[in-house]
């Protein structure tokens, strides 16, 4: 199957979105969005939610998940709402963690997407990110690209779409993520709403943003990396060690399909 969808025929009715930080919205930070973070299935159902008035979209992604948990908390709740559009991202965390097996968290993806598309709902998947632009991570970039052919063999075996995020040059620029360098930013979390579309076929309005001023290159080890290190990296590993979760006492930001509204205007 294509990775970009012929145009949209049908509206779609009901979105639920499952995943992890990257599907709840964390680093495009909004006050009045539900959990307080907006993101890109948010930025993507406000636009599907303008062309179909009795659209309903549910957000059932928690930050610092890991596969297994979103797999056993989130695939069965999904299922039950009855939708004809799901997003399913998940992985990323394992991946990132030393010693973890690209193939093995893959084959638990491969069982969950089955079931998914199994349901007949258009399924959209993401690869994840070419990551060589940031040094404190280009060092699982194998194991990445390891996962994200997995993934593409999924799609093609199960029937669903594949937003590409590999060969998305654009996230190469560091003002497409947050400080944190691990999340995507406001301007990264539009882009990727856009690719979402693009993909589903879906016709839209939104236009790509860009950022005035001069090329920004790689990022250099530099105090703002040792900065970062102090701030991100190193409460990132001690949580690790000490068996602790950023998602350790959160719930889904949207647990229930609502029409949404685009408050942004």
């Amino acid at each position: 199957m294509s990775e970009l969808s012929s145009p949209a025929t049908v509206p779609f009715q009901r979105f639920v979105a499952i995943g992890d930080s990257f599907t709840e919205g964390v680093g495009d930070e909004d006050p009045q969005a539900p959990g307080g973070v907006r993101g890109w299935a948010d930025r993507a159902a406000e636009v599907l939610a303008r062309q179909t008035p009795t659209f309903e979209y549910a957000n059932l992604a928690v930050r610092g998940k890991l596969i297994q948990p979103i797999v056993r908390e989130q695939v069965d709740r999904a299922i039950a709402m009855r939708p004809d559009l799901i997003t399913f991202c998940a992985g990323g965390n394992d991946i990132l963690r030393p010693g973890s097996d690209p193939d093995r968290v893959a084959a638990i993806f491969d069982r969950s997407l089955a079931r998914l598309t199994a349901t007949g709902a258009t399924v959209l998947i993401f690869t994840g990110p070419d990551l060589r632009t940031m040094p404190a991570f280009a060092l699982i970039r194998g194991k990445v690209a390891i996962y994200n052919e997995n993934m593409r063999a999924s799609a093609a075996r199960r029937g669903a779409l594949v937003v590409d995020q590999w060969g998305l040059r654009a996230l190469h620029d560091p003002s497409r993520w947050a400080p944190d360098r691990l999340h995507l930013s406001p301007l990264g979390h539009h882009l990727m709403a856009i690719r979402v579309l693009e993909t589903l076929g879906v016709e839209h309005d939104l236009s790509p943003e860009h950022v005035a001023g001069p090329p920004v290159g790689r990022w250099h080890v530099t105090s703002a990396d040792v900065q970062w290190a102090r701030e991100y990296l190193w409460p990132w590993a001690m949580r690790r060690l000490t068996g602790r979760s950023s998602a350790d006492g959160r719930h889904a930001k949207l647990d229930h399909p609502v029409h949404p509204t685009d408050d942004s205007e």
